[in-house]
């Protein structure tokens, strides 16, 4: 029998507090078996943050109804300046020394995820990634000199990261991950090592980095280092319904319609349909005009999907040429 966890995701004002709803209604639909707590983690007003970063009341309560915990975190390192730091300061909202894994709130859950054999003391996460990071440029180092640079900060060792099947100079060949979602045995420690690489790459980056974007690059930056130090690494094949047939990382309604299956697309229009979910949902422009009138099926009947553009920007532009592109 899997070993039982629980599941953070974060909701704040805007756009993620309408995913995290979707989140929560999609795996009460899809893994009504799941057992652990289904926490949402809200970061609350502070200096770090411009305006109210909460959710509305009503959104909170919808949430709370379907079982889902709101439990509020002050963000000390990020904030405003850099928000992908939520997912990293809210792992303290987990219960220390409980298994966990973490969703980026714009993932659908489309299987029974309870079921999945996590090996919590061997943490992983998403592969589902393209080589975002680092950049190639002109006057870089390379790939090698880059991630090595990284490890050696920290005191790891480098050469036991690299799949070896890749070749020199490949990014396949360096731990790389989506961090849309991954798991370990204690949040507390996971949290605390990932802060603190986070904010050491930041704050005073290796010198082979000197040209390299991190923003928005940041925690796909610390995140396989945290994992490598952790015991960790690529996840193993047990995990394949994880970004395959248990969950769905969308991150943009357009894009999820212009690329999905059709059981995705079935699975997110089913949860969307109570009128419990659709009164709140229809506050948000993108949900109401994709899913509520129809606009989505219009997205979906640009493309086939077995056919599709090889890169994501041309599916953007097509969304966009067509006037639909929103989020």
């Amino acid at each position: 029998m899997p070993q039982p966890f629980n599941i953070m995701i974060v909701g704040q004002a805007g756009r993620l507090q309408y995913e995290a709803l979707v989140f929560v209604a999609s795996l009460r639909a899809h893994a009504p078996g799941f057992a652990g707590r289904m926490i949402v983690a809200e970061p609350q007003p502070g200096p770090l943050w411009q305006d109210d970063p909460r959710m509305t009341p009503d959104i909170t309560a919808a949430l709370v109804e379907m079982g889902a915990e709101v439990i509020p975190f002050t963000a000390h390192h990020f904030g405003q300046s850099y928000p992908h730091g939520n997912k990293i300061e809210g792992l303290q909202t987990l219960p220390a020394d409980e298994a966990f894994v973490f969703f980026d709130s714009d993932t659908l859950i489309t299987g029974d995820i309870s079921m999945v054999p996590f090996d919590f003391t061997r943490p992983a996460a998403s592969m589902n990634r393209t080589g975002t990071w680092p950049v190639e440029d002109l006057y870089w180092p390379g790939y090698t000199a880059i991630w090595k640079s990284l490890y050696d900060k920290f005191g790891l060792d480098f050469a036991s990261s690299l799949d070896l099947s890749q070749p020199d100079e490949f990014w396949e060949r360096y731990l790389y991950f989506n961090a849309g979602w991954f798991y370990g045995a204690d949040p507390a420690a996971f949290g605390q090592r990932f802060t603190d690489y986070a904010v050491a790459i930041r704050d005073a980056p290796p010198p082979e980095l000197v040209i390299q974007p991190l923003d928005p690059w940041l925690d796909q930056v610390a995140l396989p280092l945290v994992i490598h130090a952790l015991g960790g690494g690529r996840p193993d094949a047990a995990l394949a319904g994880l970004d395959g047939d248990l969950t769905c990382h969308y991150r943009l309604l357009p894009l999820l319609y212009a690329r999905g299956s059709d059981a995705q697309i079935a699975a997110l229009e089913q949860v969307c349909a109570p009128n419990k979910i659709k009164k709140h949902l229809r506050q948000h422009v993108p949900f109401k005009r994709m899913v509520y009138q129809g606009q989505g099926q219009k997205v979906r009947a640009l493309f086939d999907r077995a056919n599709l553009p090889r890169h994501e920007r041309a599916i953007r532009n097509q969304i966009r040429a067509a006037g639909y592109w929103m989020r």
